[in-house]
């Protein structure tokens, strides 16, 4: 599933596609950019050490409501910085500790196998 937002979101419609996709998804990476394409050099961190372990996750662009998007993920993690990582639902962090964790040689299971 992929979404293309557009900035004429609410904010009650960017929280439900983001309290959905935390939900629907084992590993989902909110981001600036896309998978392809990262818009910001912690993006594109962030799916360089997620693709080490993982082929399958999701990836959601926050660029098109960034500042809905931010307001949304804060309530899940306590964090407006973009990058975030969920695993299980569960936030993980950014690139900044995901690179921690592979460092410690954690980050694959923290991931769970693909």
């Amino acid at each position: 599933m992929t979404f293309q937002p557009g900035s004429d979101l609410s904010a009650d419609e960017v929280q439900q596609r983001v309290d959905e996709t935390i939900e629907e998804n084992d590993v989902v990476l909110f981001m600036k950019g896309n998978r392809l394409m990262p818009q910001c050099g912690y993006s594109m961190r962030a799916v360089e050490l997620i693709s080490q372990h993982r082929e399958a996750f999701e990836t959601v662009d926050v660029l098109p409501a960034l500042d809905q998007y931010r307001a949304a993920l804060s309530e899940h993690s306590g964090w407006e910085t973009i990058p975030q990582t969920y695993v299980n639902g569960e936030f993980v962090g950014g690139s900044d500790i995901l690179a921690e964790l592979d460092e410690r040689g954690e980050l694959e299971a923290t991931l769970g196998s693909s």
